[in-house]
């Protein structure tokens, strides 16, 4: 996932100002337009008034539905016969699409945790490149 240089700075700088306690990053609001999902972050320690003092941080949807694959959100693991030779195997069985998942079949609670799990991989991208950029 590519991060703007002025973002990365923008979480460096949330990261530092919590102690680099990344429990600390919340999600104080978020939105989901036909191209992307933005999340507004915050520090559950010092909770902000309005929207425009939080963090925005603005992820492509096609990104967002990587995660959820990638977690496994919109899917479950369970049997399929074969159509031909009649075995039963094992299989992830896709519930729905990625966002159509996240739209029309996720529960409230399983739409926060594919949020946090973007925000997590978000994060942990940012650490990572940056601590094998130090390496070098």
């Amino acid at each position: 996932m590519k991060i703007a240089q002025k973002l990365k700075d923008q979480l460096w700088w949330m990261i530092i100002s919590v102690d680099y306690d990344y429990s600390r990053i919340a999600i104080a609001d978020h939105d989901l337009t036909d191209e992307t999902l933005t999340l507004w972050l915050e520090d559950k320690q010092d909770f902000k008034n309005s929207l425009d003092e939080c963090l925005q941080l603005d992820i492509k949807v096609r990104e967002f539905a990587k995660i959820i694959k990638a977690e496994n959100f919109n899917s479950y693991e369970g049997s399929k016969m074969h159509p031909i030779k009649f075995f039963v195997y094992k299989a992830r069985i896709e519930i729905n699409t990625p966002i159509k998942w996240y739209l029309e079949d996720a529960s409230v609670v399983e739409q926060q945790w594919a949020r946090e799990a973007t925000l997590k991989a978000i994060l942990t991208q940012l650490v990572e490149t940056e601590a094998s950029g130090c390496s070098e």
